[in-house]
């Protein structure tokens, strides 16, 4: 059994190279063989997106935070996703996700190695495809920051 306390490892920027924004990665785990899965809590502060990429053996990624969007390439569909969405993405799927433009989004995102690699990185998301998706988050912003952080009180 091993346990990774909270905070005993680093933070890191997302590369430019894969990353449009602010992007931050909290490692949460890595594959110890024979195992493959990679765990990685993923923080998109507003207007932070990936670059369209792919994963050879497909991803899970699971909202934790705030409100963002995903899309899959080929049908243009640009998916807002919340707090408590899991989303699949299957393998070798060419797709994007990220925050929207004025509300941050954390996920937790969960992969398995193919080769000691977990991604495939393509060409960036042009701002027309990204903005796209804006127009499409922009009812969800008008929400009270409660619903759109994903704090719900009940009494």
């Amino acid at each position: 059994m091993e346990i990774k306390k909270s905070g005993s490892q680093s933070s890191t920027k997302g590369p430019v190279d894969y990353f449009t924004g602010n992007v931050r990665f909290d490692p949460l785990f890595q594959a110890n063989g024979p195992a493959r899965a990679v765990g990685v809590n993923v923080t998109f502060e507003p207007g932070a997106r990936t670059v369209w990429h792919t994963h050879p053996l497909g991803q899970h990624l699971i909202v934790t935070f705030g409100c963002g969007l995903v899309q899959r390439w080929g049908d243009g569909t640009i998916e807002e996703i919340h707090p408590g969405d899991v989303v699949w993405i299957s393998p070798g799927e060419k797709h994007w996700h990220g925050a929207t433009a004025r509300t941050a989004m954390i996920h937790i995102a969960i992969q398995e190695q193919l080769d000691g690699r977990t991604t495939e990185w393509m060409e960036k998301v042009s701002d027309e495809q990204y903005h796209k998706g804006n127009k499409i988050s922009s009812a969800i912003d008008k929400r009270s920051p409660d619903s759109i952080y994903g704090n719900s009180y009940s009494s």
